[in-house]
């Protein structure tokens, strides 16, 4: 059975259609559905029909049957024709979401409100609780340095996104746009914990999954009809969610990870993806045997099984299997690891060179081997300091790290 991969999300019955009367000629030829790729055996002795090659079908697809695929279809292409956008007011709407990555698709499936981004990639760098100047000041610089801008640029830009929410408290109705992934559990968060009051109506659209998607990185994937489609799936944030948003922040904020372990052990019904957000920031402290981040370790042993491999492929890789819940774009993963490769011991080597970053490919250097191996201890040997929200990491002093449980524990040096 050919395989047709969806990816943002739209999926058209018309091939779906046409899948199944394919796999039913096949089937009637040949009895062997496991040589066809399927992921569920029909009993040989049982009736080859259309109905039932429909049915494997839509379990290839991600759904229970095919009356529910085609329900699914159908409901997307409601919300398309009927979105009930003037009804709602919507063109009064503010849209608020961490990143530009849906404006566009937006647009395109006719929403006319006002679209707020917000670009500070809150689970990487210094974020502390301290006073506002100094807090910029942290942001500003560790944003500018990361990803080498103009400073005058990632202050403007920080003081512009910084205005824009504190209008969010007055607004007459606005929708959060998140997906599951830390990137924009850590965006609402903070957006709930500094609201100076609710909006007159605040709501929110949350997934971590869209029907017939077999790999959901995030909304930027989606097409515009299955965003309008998400648009009737919005609902209102509860008011325990802002008691909830200030305990999470505080706790990532905080200079111990305990509480932000204790936080990620149950789940909480107010921000259902909260928690395992918070369980993958977590996978960011080193780990008690080599040191490594996951993202760290993942790359590590990516290059290690592909060889030389380009850091664009890498990220790849890691977004497209090996990374539990994604959360990096690609300049904040090639951020991430540049302190493997530039530091004064490095974990990794540049392989061939090219004009852009991402297309160096990288292999591993003898201590890039024995650290993946756990022989060796990378904060032993790293070059500068990491943060993992507001705990410090510095090499060659005690710190805190998480062990295979991913509990933290206090590492001496």
């Amino acid at each position: 059975m050919s395989v047709h991969p969806i990816s943002n999300g739209h999926i058209s019955l018309v091939q779906q259609r046409k899948r199944a009367k394919e796999l039913l000629q096949r089937l009637k030829a040949d009895l062997e559905p496991e040589k066809l790729g399927l992921l569920h055996r029909l009993n040989p002795t049982s009736d080859v029909t259309l109905a039932r090659a429909q049915w494997l079908i839509a379990r290839d697809v991600g759904f229970d049957s095919w009356p529910k695929l085609k329900a699914h279809v159908d409901a997307i292409a409601f919300a398309r024709r009927h979105p009930h956008f003037a009804a709602d007011d919507e063109s009064k709407t503010q849209h608020w979401r961490c990143g530009n990555d849906i404006e566009h698709s937006l647009r395109l499936a006719g929403f006319h409100g006002t679209f707020h981004s917000y670009t500070d990639p809150l689970s990487m760098g210094p974020v502390q609780d301290i006073p506002f100047a100094d807090y910029r000041l942290a942001r500003c610089t560790f944003i500018q340095q990361a990803f080498k801008l103009d400073a005058d640029d990632v202050t403007r830009r920080f003081d512009e996104e910084q205005a824009q929410w504190q209008r969010l408290s007055h607004a007459e109705h606005a929708v959060l746009w998140c997906e599951a992934g830390p990137y924009d559990q850590l965006f609402l968060v903070r957006t709930l914990s500094t609201l100076a009051k609710q909006p007159q109506k605040l709501e929110l659209i949350a997934v971590d999954n869209i029907p017939g998607v077999k790999r959901f990185i995030g909304l930027g994937q989606l097409s515009p009809d299955v965003l309008a489609w998400l648009w009737t799936q919005r609902k209102t944030v509860p008011a325990d969610a802002i008691a909830l948003a200030y305990q999470a922040w505080s706790a990532w904020c905080a200079s111990s990870p305990a509480e932000l372990f204790t936080l990620a052990q149950r789940e909480h019904a107010a921000l259902p993806y909260l928690s395992r957000s918070l369980r993958r920031l977590s996978q960011e402290l080193p780990g008690v045997k080599a040191g490594l981040s996951l993202t760290e370790r993942l790359s590590l042993h990516c290059i290690a099984q592909s060889g030389p491999i380009s850091l664009r492929n890498i990220f790849r890789e890691l977004i497209s299997h090996r990374d539990p819940l994604p959360y990096m774009g690609d300049m904040m993963f090639y951020s991430a690891i540049r302190p493997l490769i530039t530091g004064a011991n490095p974990l990794l080597r540049i392989n061939t060179a090219a004009d852009a970053e991402a297309l160096h490919t990288m292999e591993l250097t003898p201590l890039g081997h024995n650290i993946l191996q756990g022989s060796a201890y990378w904060l032993d040997f790293a070059s500068q300091s990491r943060w993992v929200g507001g705990v410090c990491l510095t090499p060659r002093k005690a710190h805190w790290a998480v062990n295979n449980n991913g509990r933290p524990v206090w590492r001496n040096s």
